[in-house]
């Protein structure tokens, strides 16, 4: 990582005069402007301390976000389209909310355009209908779960998107998704650039996998893995009073596995957690059939939480198959150890009783919670700070305890994981008791 790679584009300097500058006492500053240089520094050890003090290395920062008191749009003459793509997550309507409250009550701005359907709605050939928003018309739509505006996966023609952002006389467009969605939102700004337009482009992370890289948590992760916690207590409940009974979950985290790790920390009631980052086998001596046989024996009930994207290796045939988005489609690792449990303990002629649950749907659909929604208007809010002051090409972010702006290309590089070696998955390890291993070698 350099320094250089976080740098945010800007669209050029700032000569308005904030809104937010002026509050009800003239001797007193509302509202601490953040300056342009101010950074949130990326790695706080002493280590990375020494190291840059030794070397004179610049430390790799993120810029601080914030209000600027100078910004670079003129709210009256400004024209906003906001726009949610990808799978549901809890907080969209939170976040929809937030920007359009944000935009109308501090900065004056009313001309306001949901764009239907995701990325579709950009293209006129779909026909979906574009929202004139206000205020009022989102006033509690933060009450419930999905989004307002509507969603779609899928790559659009980016050309035609720039045609109907320029037609709709757009000045600021606002992309909530997850890292589909970013690289969308980048397509178009390099678009835009190519066609000399001040158009500013800003990206709010929404991943329910809490997998976006360089930031420390995104909106609908908390939410998620606090109503899967509601689940597993449930789901132990039902496996502690049956005989060898089986609870096993399956949870969102299709390369990652942070839900699952999150949810059992929150109640340490399971047993094994299956997560994409670690790979285990399914038979032999150290195997995971026979590890839960063996819990089986020792305490008579076991529950199991698997993450969508684990153990695909273990399938005969992987496949080819994307969806929309173009994300490789996975095979179903809950219904595919369902069996093998039920094929495996009638071989042995091993009694057990087996429930297995799948809450996904349900969970991503559901509304924030309050950690959650507080953390979707803070996110917002800071997006529309940072656009209006003319900063394009960027999400918000969160790392160290601060909100921050980072260019698109760099948290869209890679997908964040767990760390098989790191405090996250140790915790795991000691809350469950699993093996460290599953593997025979």
């Amino acid at each position: 990582m350099k320094y250089e790679d976080f740098i945010v584009t800007t669209l050029g300097k700032g000569n308005v005069v904030s809104p937010l500058k002026t509050g009800q006492r003239a001797e007193s500053q509302v509202y601490k402007f953040i300056a342009d240089d101010e950074r949130v520094i990326y790695d706080v050890s002493s280590e990375n301390y020494e190291h840059c003090r030794a070397t004179g290395e610049t430390p790799v920062s993120f810029e601080k976000a914030g209000p600027k008191e100078m910004i670079y749009f003129e709210p009256a003459k400004t024209k906003v389209g906001i726009v949610t793509c990808g799978g549901l997550c809890p907080g969209l309507n939170n976040v929809i909310r937030s920007l359009v409250n944000q935009l109308c009550y501090r900065y004056g701005i009313k001309r306001i355009l949901g764009i239907r359907y995701g990325y579709e709605g950009l293209i006129s050939e779909y026909s979906h209908e574009v929202i004139e928003m206000t205020a009022p018309m989102v006033s509690e739509i933060h009450l419930s779960g999905g989004t307002f505006l509507g969603t779609s996966r899928g790559n659009q023609d980016v050309g035609k998107m720039v045609d109907t952002i320029e037609i709709l006389n757009l000045n600021v467009l606002f992309c909530i998704g997850g890292d589909g969605t970013l690289r969308g939102a980048h397509a178009i700004y390099e678009e835009i650039t190519k066609r000399n337009l001040k158009i500013a482009v800003a990206g709010i992370p929404k991943t329910i996998d809490n997998d976006i890289d360089l930031i420390q948590k995104s909106f609908g992760f908390e939410t998620a893995f606090s109503i899967a916690h509601d689940i597993i207590r449930n789901a132990h409940n039902e496996a502690h009073d049956a005989y060898n009974g089986i609870a096993l979950i399956k949870l969102m985290g299709r390369d990652s596995g942070f839900i699952a790790a999150n949810a059992v920390l929150a109640i340490p009631e399971v047993n094994f957690v299956l997560i994409p980052e670690i790979s285990f086998d399914l038979y032999g001596e150290r195997g995971f059939l026979n590890a839960l046989k063996k819990r089986l024996e020792e305490r008579h009930h076991s529950v199991i939480v698997v993450a969508e994207g684990a153990g695909q290796d273990l399938f005969e045939s992987r496949g080819e198959d994307r969806d929309a988005s173009g994300n490789l489609l996975h095979k179903d690792i809950g219904i595919f150890l369902r069996d093998k449990i039920k094929a495996e303990f009638k071989a042995l002629g091993f009694r057990y009783s087996l429930k297995y649950i799948d809450p996904s749907y349900i969970i991503r659909s559901a509304p924030a919670n309050a950690n959650d929604s507080k953390f979707c208007n803070l996110l917002a809010q800071n997006a529309v700070h940072a656009a209006l002051a003319g900063r394009t090409d960027f999400v918000t972010g969160y790392w160290n305890n601060q909100f921050t702006l980072m260019p698109i290309p760099a948290v869209v590089a890679k997908r964040k994981k767990i760390d098989p070696e790191g405090e996250l998955w140790w915790n795991v390890l000691e809350a469950t008791g699993q093996p460290i291993t599953m593997k025979n070698y």
